[in-house]
């Protein structure tokens, strides 16, 4: 169907297609996506893990590879990959999916907003978890509140027969 303008997702928020609480403030609206913040709670990469040769990414589960720090700040060392949870929660309706997106600001600071896996199912109904790596050769710290993402809104062409929220993996987050 297309990607939702800022007038657009205004009116599916309306319409309760799209939720988001809380309610990010009317500046995170752009021309097509809304940004989104980083909450309190982090992800660092466990340090055991580091003298390992080989992990097998098979049976490696993302709770056995980092512990969970509550902070109001986190410094990002180069070359670090980190977890970080959004302040705000989604729910999107079964024909609605989104895509997070780093913000130009922060990424040519050298920081991603996400690695890999951008792609918000339909029918999601949980806080995101982003991927963050400080591509810099600094360390940067990086604060619960910043708007780190953003997020892009796209109307499928049908509904979801089973939403995420009803079958993900990780949609309890």
């Amino acid at each position: 169907m297309g990607i939702l303008s800022d007038v657009d997702i205004k009116k599916a928020i309306k319409k309760k297609e799209i939720l988001i609480e809380p309610m990010p403030p009317e500046d995170c609206f752009g021309a097509g996506s809304v940004d989104i913040a980083l909450s309190d709670v982090f992800y660092v990469r466990k340090k055991s893990l580091f003298f390992k040769k080989i992990v097998d990414a098979s049976t490696t589960t993302f709770e056995k590879f980092y512990n969970k720090v509550i902070a109001n700040s986190i410094v990002v060392k180069p070359g670090e990959c980190i977890l970080a949870l959004t302040y705000e929660k989604l729910m999107l309706a079964p024909n609605m999916c989104g895509w997070i997106q780093g913000r130009s600001r922060f990424a040519r600071l050298g920081l991603t907003a996400h690695v890999a896996s951008s792609f918000i199912q339909p029918g999601s109904h949980n806080r995101q978890i982003l991927e963050i790596v400080n591509l810099s050769p600094v360390p940067i710290r990086i604060s619960k509140g910043l708007r780190l993402c953003q997020i892009i809104f796209e109307r499928t062409d049908s509904k979801a027969k089973v939403p995420y929220s009803k079958k993900g993996r990780f949609s309890k987050q």
